[in-house]
């Protein structure tokens, strides 16, 4: 995408090009005007800068856990794509319902949860999210409305549809929300990877919702490749993804360089997912209606830990890098909106790689999952005998309830 940038101010980018292997972001000299997001404060512009930050300082800890084998089973990172999580979640209300993919330490983060729960959970300790007993692929968070992660390729499709239900539910049948709250419109995000286009489950999801009018969006996070296939190698109408959405009569956007004009680093601006996310989210609402989202991005680790990545280009990646989120974002709060110093950014960046560092110290430090403890959570109303060598039963309670 071409646009108008000049170099960085000497020194401008120094804090933050760590991320992006010294590679500068474009500077950008001018942001469109008129987006939603010019009339955010800038404290919550800030917040953002904090979230995608946490997010990827807590990925490089996972990332040295996995190495150093205190984090068993698969890790899916989502260093790059912070952005996709903190600007869509920080679109929709705090009790709006979320369900994921495996890909899914991110968006907890990005929703709320504590550090601490979630790199206990990798550790499978019961002071985790889910107790321990999930791990990374299922990050779940009840307080915060999140409805967890999902390890079978598109398993959350049809969970995203029936959350949609249950909130027009609420507000069209029960005139109120289940925990007596007023009754109000709410949108489900369902997240979900390209790979997962071709799943029947999110198809006969999507057929449902558009049938019955159920407030879910759809967002691919579409990172180009279905673990290590690219995209258009194993997808139809990848060069129009919302050719899906309109064999449904579903509402579609599409987040990239081609919609984004004018935006710096077009997708990889945080602005700009906003920008566009925001108000077709809010029509889904209104209307009670579902939506599709192909949602452009970007990983800059493999598929998972074990992934040699040798499907694409050590050219590619680093082009997608001069484009970081972290760094665009950092760069307009300096110099457009002059809200944030070199100093204030250093200590955010300190404070999250502190937050990271406790929450390892903590997870390394917590309790596993006892014994007894594995038998119990596994149905909701146990019933004598449903195995023959031991008793389910209910567990203890969730710390983060």
């Amino acid at each position: 995408m071409a646009t108008q940038t000049s170099p960085p101010p000497p020194g401008a980018s120094k804090l933050v090009n760590a991320y992006t292997n010294g590679t500068p972001a474009p500077f950008p000299s001018a942001t469109p005007k008129g987006g939603a997001s010019g009339k955010l404060p800038d404290a919550t512009l800030v917040q953002w800068l904090r979230d995608m930050i946490l997010i990827r300082e807590f990925e490089n800890r996972c990332a040295q856990a996995y190495q150093q084998a205190k984090i068993g089973g698969f890790c899916h990172l989502y260093i790059g794509q912070e952005a996709s999580a903190v600007g869509t979640i920080g679109a929709v209300n705090p009790d709006d319902p979320v369900v994921l993919a495996y890909r899914d330490h991110g968006h907890a983060l990005a929703r709320g949860m504590s550090p601490r729960a979630c790199m206990a959970e990798m550790f499978g300790k019961a002071a985790g999210c889910a107790k321990g007993k999930g791990g990374s692929m299922h990050m779940f968070d009840k307080p915060h409305w999140l409805f967890g992660g999902h390890g079978i390729v598109g398993a959350q499709t049809p969970l995203g549809a029936g959350l949609a239900f249950a909130s027009r539910y609420e507000w069209e049948v029960l005139k109120r929300g289940v925990d007596g709250s007023a009754a109000k419109k709410k949108v489900a995000l369902c997240y979900l990877g390209d790979g997962a286009l071709n799943q029947g489950a999110l198809h006969e999801a999507m057929n449902l919702a558009a049938l019955w009018g159920l407030p879910v969006i759809y967002i691919v996070e579409n990172n180009r490749y279905s673990m290590g296939t690219a995209i258009e190698r194993g997808t139809t109408m990848a060069h129009d993804l919302s050719a899906k959405a309109k064999a449904f009569g579903m509402a579609s956007l599409e987040i990239s360089d081609a919609t984004a004009p004018g935006y710096p680093g077009g997708e990889m601006n945080i602005l700009a997912i906003y920008d566009l996310f925001r108000p077709f989210a809010e029509m889904c609402r209104e209307k009670q209606v579902p939506g599709f989202v192909d949602l452009h991005t970007y990983r800059y680790q493999g598929h998972s830990m074990s992934d040699p990545q040798k499907y694409r280009t050590k050219d590619e990646v680093d082009g997608i890098k001069s484009r970081d989120s972290i760094e665009l974002l950092s760069l307009h709060l300096m110099h457009e909106r002059k809200c944030l110093s070199e100093g204030a950014l250093q200590g955010i960046i300190d404070e999250c790689k502190a937050s990271a560092a406790d929450s390892l110290e903590f997870a390394e430090r917590a309790e596993p999952v006892g014994l007894e403890e594995l038998y119990t959570d596994v149905y909701v109303n146990p019933q004598p005998g449903l195995s023959p060598t031991r008793e389910y039963g209910h567990g203890a309670k969730n710390p983060l309830l």
